[in-house]
């Protein structure tokens, strides 16, 4: 069956926008030219002007894009496991892992619209909106779980979300340069500390509610 105009036109809105994501966390945007973008999606440097107006569109479709694609790529790993300290190493892991061809390029790219975006408010404003919905969401999850596990949080689950989305994406930053110093022990203690629970055996508490709504605390957005 012939594909349509439409089904077209997504196919190269897509490819470009995974074109792109490997290419800015890899080389970071303002190495890597339209051209290049083009050249890998296998398409023409029209098509994306066509459907972006540039490079600054592409990153901002891209930016829109991420908040999703990632959430489902890093809650495979997390529903894995259903222990306390189990799901505090998992919330780590799957940040952190090497799988191949994609890697940690997640980071790479986090850190790049993270570095565009403190430069340039048209992707900063919409990426302090989806960092703030990150927030929101692990700051549900948060109050969920503390009334359900029966064990008060030290703080606001706000200023709690702030802390343990810190914790993640700092330990995160700093493994991919020395992995060795920064094992998952010390972020999962890292983590029970924030979370107001005392050191020793894992419990059975269950952090299922921990990433409300299907949505993986980092990858949302991460």
């Amino acid at each position: 069956m012939a594909r349509t105009q439409d089904q077209r036109r997504a196919e190269t809105r897509a490819r470009l926008i995974d074109a792109a994501a490997d290419l800015f966390a890899r080389k970071g945007f303002h190495a890597v030219s339209a051209e290049a973008v083009a050249e890998a999606a296998g398409r023409t440097t029209g098509a994306l002007y066509n459907h972006f107006g540039g490079k600054e569109g592409l990153l901002l479709a891209l930016l829109e894009v991420w908040k999703d694609q990632t959430a489902a790529e890093l809650l495979a790993g997390f529903e894995d496991v259903t222990g306390l300290d189990e799901r505090l190493a998992a919330l780590f892991e799957v940040l952190t892992r090497d799988d191949g061809d994609r890697g940690a390029s997640w980071l790479l790219l986090e850190m790049e619209l993270w570095l565009h975006g403190a430069r340039d408010p048209e992707i900063g404003e919409p990426l302090a909106r989806r960092y703030a919905g990150i927030r929101a969401r692990l700051a549900e999850g948060l109050a969920d779980w503390a009334d359900t596990a029966g064990v008060p949080l030290r703080r606001s689950p706000e200023r709690t979300a702030t802390a343990v989305l810190g914790v993640l994406i700092g330990c995160a930053v700093q493994h991919r340069l020395d992995p060795p110093a920064v094992e998952t022990r010390a972020v999962v203690e890292g983590l029970r500390d924030l979370l107001g629970l005392p050191d020793g055996p894992p419990h059975d508490h269950h952090l299922s509610r921990l990433a409300p709504k299907g949505e993986h605390p980092c990858g949302s957005t991460c």
